[in-house]
């Protein structure tokens, strides 16, 4: 599970911001790695944390490898090693988008939403960039992207400027849409603006979208929309994630945790 929060699925970890270690007005923020449930025997709470030197704010974060990372922030998509270390920046990213702008493949290639609203490829030797899936349609705009390791499909979560609402559309390894999901099984609207995006083992798209996370299956059925514990009660969802027991982890920027559901969309805990 290569995105937003985890690290490894294997691991069941989650990766967090730690506000309390971050100097005002430097621009390095400290990513903090925790399983508080998953973990091997005797590895106590396995705390890990890294530096990521030149951005601003960690809003997504994709690993390549146990030692390299891709943060970006609303300006900045920088790949960094464990130590601090910056070994590259995208200059062509998109700026202004919290979201889920990028993933990566098995390839270790990084995927990536780019200032004219294509969808791009960087090689993993980080010197040729190709376009994936180029724009068309100027109603509606890319927000989140996430390759599934399952089937080596790519999602991406879209906004339409005319209608306030989203979409998740499926692409398969030729760049071909083969799948749209945008009504629930009455014909009613999913989702707002889907801001990230990733999959459960069971096949699941989950979205952290505007108020709820929306859950479907991979075919499409609507299974539940969460908003909170207990119900309705807020949420701002952010970064979201998986682990290898099938919860769904997700940030909100309501209470400032992140929150534990089951794969049915019932609270567990907060574990940050």
């Amino acid at each position: 599970m290569p995105d937003v929060m985890t690290q490894s699925k294997s691991h069941g970890s989650v990766a967090s911001i730690n506000n309390n270690k971050i100097p005002f007005g430097i621009r390095t923020w400290d990513v903090q790695i925790t399983s508080p449930i998953l973990y091997p025997h005797g590895c106590g709470n396995c705390i890990f944390s890294l530096t990521a030197t030149g951005v601003d704010g960690c809003y997504h974060i994709s690993c390549v490898a146990p030692d390299r990372v891709w943060v970006s922030d609303r300006n900045n998509l920088i790949l960094t090693d464990t130590t601090g270390v910056h070994l590259h920046r995208v200059k062509d990213s998109y700026s202004d988008l919290y979201g889920g702008l990028h993933t990566v493949n098995s390839e270790s290639e990084l995927i990536y939403i780019d200032r004219n609203e294509n969808i791009n490829k960087l090689s993993k030797d980080m010197k040729t960039t190709t376009t994936f899936i180029e724009r068309t349609v100027s109603t509606w705009r890319p927000q989140c992207v996430y390759w599934s390791p399952s089937n080596g499909d790519l999602l991406v979560g879209m906004y339409n400027d005319d209608t306030g609402t989203g979409k998740v559309t499926r692409y398969n390894q030729s760049g071909q849409l083969i799948q749209s999901i945008q009504h629930d099984n009455t014909g009613r609207e999913l989702y707002i603006t889907p801001n990230y995006i990733t999959e459960n083992n069971n096949g699941d798209v989950v979205v952290s979208d505007y108020r709820a996370v929306a859950v479907t299956e991979c075919e499409g059925k609507h299974c539940f929309s969460y908003t909170g514990p207990p119900l309705g009660s807020g949420l701002e969802p952010r970064g979201i994630s998986t682990d290898a027991l099938s919860h769904i982890l997700v940030c909100d920027g309501w209470t400032n945790t992140v929150q534990m559901i089951d794969r049915d969309g019932q609270f567990l805990s907060h574990i940050y």
